[in-house]
């Protein structure tokens, strides 16, 4: 009787590299564009200097504050980021993402990173996104 070999065969290492890069090059689309709406990042932003009213130049957000933002999921409520992150520096110029849905956009700058701001994006009362935004 002549027995046969139950044995899976090991993933070639071509094939895994080639998954790994695939994957890279995903990763990397994704931090360039809003996959979900295939809208460019940079158009939730503009330079701080267009901020709109008064600035609340007192307003900076801690590492912890960034951190328990962080774990808030889109499409929660305004409320809670607001709670989290308190008053922003000042809102960018309103403008339309999806169709017919204004967008509001508040700015935090990062008090452990003074060229960096944090830019959250509300569709009415729901968080709807954020970017990082490095002034130069």
């Amino acid at each position: 009787m002549i027995k046969s070999s139950s044995r899976p065969k090991p993933a070639s290492p071509v094939g895994a590299q080639a998954m790994l890069i695939a994957g890279m090059v995903v990763g990397l689309a994704a931090l360039v564009m809003d996959v979900r709406r295939g809208v460019p990042l940079d158009r939730f932003t503009e330079r701080p200097e267009d901020c709109q009213g008064e600035a609340n130049a007192n307003v900076i957000i801690s590492r912890e504050q960034l951190a328990q933002f962080l774990t808030i999921s889109e499409r929660d409520s305004k409320a809670k980021v607001e709670q989290v992150l308190q008053t922003p520096y000042c809102l960018l110029p309103s403008l339309e993402i999806r169709a017919g849905t204004p967008s509001e956009r508040a700015v935090y700058p990062l008090a452990f990173d003074r060229q960096t701001w944090l830019v959250v994006l509300y569709e009415g009362e729901e968080y709807a996104g954020y970017q990082f935004r490095v002034q130069r």
